[in-house]
């Protein structure tokens, strides 16, 4: 059996704090019995709810902090008022002192960006971290990043990303070589801003740890165009927000369609079993957890409404990449990939 795995949870963070998340920790542990959890937060909303998880009270340690950060704080506030005291800094931290291998949280976005760099630092070289999802595709699933962490980004940030998020793809889908395209408005070399060009030309002249196959459309990022989409964060988080958009859209005309005469509702009946399974793999609940990049640490966040299933659903990212050993080849990929930069003397002019 595997060495026993920390894990650190944010126990106030997301919509509704213990009453998702001590069940979804519940849920993971029954699935991973090498996990141990530490629950960060007040003790007095914790407890009760823990104790209606008998066997999990065994593998949990409450973690009592007074302060949780509230979900509608800017990153400076969160990082004066919520630094120390609160339940999202304690988690983060318990990363940086070993006490867990990883934290999730359900909290506010920035504000957990914010203290993760404070706390954990960035990794040698990494200019600014990125946060990365995971996407449904027609045969699997692919890795977008950035999805919300960087408004821009340069040549050098966007190379760094792509190695960032093979190294994830070698973690949580067990692929030695990965697959990457750089997110664009066209297939063509010609087109694009110039730093999306620059970093397809460095990464095009990459003999590493991927398989880079150029530029690819918004359209294609479902289609199993590769394993990893690269692009910033600004265009990343729309794509991700309309295509979660439009898969509720998606769900409520059907169930509109289906329910709109007895024939219909007959059909949904006999078909009952291929709605469900396209339900499971379009959910975003499904595919909850967005990981953050580039820091000497694994940080998870979860939606902030996610539901027990859903939050399960991160705390499962976390234990995968924990157990990928994501930390080591991030660093391991990037180290080559930046002294290969160096070596060919292409860092010059907007890196």
């Amino acid at each position: 059996m595997a060495a026993p795995l920390t894990i650190a949870l944010d126990a106030m963070g997301g919509d509704f704090g213990p009453e998702v998340i001590v069940p979804a920790a519940d849920l993971c542990f029954r699935r991973h019995a090498d996990i141990a959890y530490l629950l960060f937060g007040d003790e007095r909303k914790i407890l009760p709810v823990l104790e209606q998880h008998p066997e999990l009270m065994e593998r949990a340690r409450i973690m009592h902090t007074e302060k949780a950060v509230a979900m509608d704080a800017a990153p400076s506030q969160a990082l004066r008022e919520g630094r120390r005291d609160s339940s999202m800094w304690n988690a983060i931290e318990s990363v940086k002192s070993g006490k867990s291998d990883v934290v999730v949280s359900a909290g506010n976005t920035g504000a957990l960006m914010a203290m993760s760099k404070l706390c954990l630092k960035t990794m040698p070289d990494i200019e600014r971290p990125a946060i990365a999802a995971v996407w449904p595709t027609v045969n699997g699933r692919c890795i977008v990043l950035d999805v919300g962490a960087n408004v821009g980004a340069s040549a050098r940030q966007l190379s760094d990303f792509a190695f960032m998020g093979a190294a994830m793809a070698r973690a949580l889908f067990h692929i030695d070589r990965p697959a990457v395209s750089l997110l664009n408005i066209g297939v063509e070399e010609i087109k694009g801003l110039r730093e999306v060009k620059n970093a397809h030309r460095w990464l095009a002249d990459s003999d590493l740890s991927i398989d880079y196959r150029g530029f690819v459309e918004g359209d294609r990022i479902g289609h199993d165009a590769a394993d990893v989409i690269v692009t910033e964060g600004f265009s990343g988080n729309i794509a991700l927000k309309t295509a979660e958009g439009t898969a509720r859209q998606f769900a409520k005309e059907l169930r509109s369609a289906l329910s709109s005469s007895l024939l219909t509702r007959m059909g949904a009946l006999l078909a009952r079993s291929a709605f469900e399974k396209i339900k499971t793999k379009m959910d975003p609940n499904e595919q909850n957890g967005g990981v953050f990049l580039g820091l000497n640490g694994i940080v998870i966040k979860s939606h902030g409404g996610a539901d027990a299933k859903g939050f399960a659903s991160a705390i499962e990212t976390g234990y995968n990449m924990a157990r990928g050993r994501l930390v080591a080849h991030i660093k391991e990929d990037l180290e080559k990939f930046h002294v290969s930069l160096d070596a060919t003397d292409v860092l010059q002019n907007g890196s």
